[in-house]
């Protein structure tokens, strides 16, 4: 695991692997460990210094549910670990087709009901941070400010800690920080997939933690020959530099790679101590 840390919001300092808590219930499609190796990694995971979960009460599948299988692993939950969820589009599967201004998990009331869900499935008071999700269709039908604006009322309650945004364009963070305060950005990015690089720069000048989901490529896993012999130069696995190559891309990027193997979870975690030689980084492009 790498010392370095990050102020998540200015106050919450977190280890810059964390842990990503989709996979232990195959959201929203693929294969999912038995609740026992679920539980086992997450305990696993704190072991190894873990401090920033990332999780939603929409991650759930089949009667299997993240933020619960987290409570019973971790509860009552060490004074460092910072837990990070999400609502908004996407909170309820029946959204996924519809336009984005009839998303409920978008509205006053969806959000609400969202982040009282994450509170009661997790166990807990106040929501360390909460990521507001904005659709992937008709974005122009749906303005982040609206649902900021909820959120922000939901922290002034006492509800959540700090706010986040994901799947937002640059023009939507930077209006997003005229609403509230924002602690992170969670988007798309990895090695193979940059079209975030300014917006990972801008995050970075803001003081903003970016938190790229698929790290190391989601459900389309990274594969190229650079890759390769990188990893091969190093003795590591090709999600091992994959992630490595993101911790030397910005002082600001912190990762969430999940997994329910407690083999893979430990890879990830040493990826933390593989310093990429600056001919690693030009092979990588």
């Amino acid at each position: 695991m790498t010392t370095e840390r990050w102020a998540l919001g200015g106050d919450l300092g977190v280890a810059r692997i964390g842990y990503g808590a989709m996979k232990l219930t195959g959201w929203p499609k693929g294969e999912r460990p038995g609740r026992e190796s679920a539980l086992a990694v997450l305990r696993r995971a704190v072991e190894l210094g873990v401090n920033h979960i990332d999780t939603s009460h929409y991650y759930s599948r089949d009667g299997v549910a993240a933020n619960e299988l987290i409570r019973e692993a971790l509860s009552p939950y060490p004074d460092d670990l910072v837990i990070v969820t999400k609502v908004g589009a996407l909170v309820e599967g029946s959204d996924l087709a519809r336009p984005a201004a009839e998303k409920t998990g978008l509205t006053p009331d969806g959000l609400r009901r969202g982040v009282e869900a994450n509170l009661r499935s997790l166990g807990v008071d106040r929501l360390d941070v909460v990521n507001l999700r904005m659709g992937d269709l008709d974005r122009s039908q749906t303005p982040l400010t609206g649902p900021l604006e909820t959120l922000l009322t939901l922290r002034e309650e006492g509800l959540i800690r700090h706010l986040g945004v994901s799947n937002v364009t640059a023009a939507e963070f930077e209006q997003a920080r005229t609403v509230a305060p924002i602690a992170c950005v969670q988007n798309l990015y990895n090695l193979a997939q940059r079209d975030d690089d300014p917006l990972v720069d801008a995050c970075a000048r803001a003081g903003v933690a970016y938190v790229p989901f698929f790290p190391v490529g989601g459900f389309q896993p990274l594969t190229a020959a650079r890759l390769d012999a990188v990893a091969a130069r190093h003795g590591a696995t090709v999600p091992q530099v994959a992630l490595a190559w993101l911790l030397a891309r910005s002082p600001n990027i912190l990762l969430i790679p999940g997994t329910g193997s407690l083999a893979h979870l430990e890879e990830n975690v040493a990826a933390g101590t593989l310093q990429l030689t600056a001919e690693d980084l030009a092979d990588l492009g």
